[in-house]
């Protein structure tokens, strides 16, 4: 089994910093509305939760892998 290491760090209410292994993302929004998300390798995400078990995401830009 692979060793991962992720860390996040609140900056500021609504803003959130991911790092990982091989990127860091920058994500804006909270629970309650849309969240957009934008990696260091491109990548650019939306997603939002629905009532229930139903969530929505569009990622766009990016290969997600280097």
């Amino acid at each position: 089994m692979p060793l991962t290491f992720r860390k996040s760090f609140r900056i500021l209410p609504g803003v959130t910093l991911n790092i990982n292994r091989k990127s860091w993302s920058i994500t804006t929004g909270g629970k309650n509305g849309p969240r957009h998300t934008r990696s260091s390798t491109g990548r650019r995400t939306t997603s939002m939760n629905l009532p229930g078990p139903f969530g929505w995401r569009k990622t766009t830009g990016g290969s997600g892998r280097h």
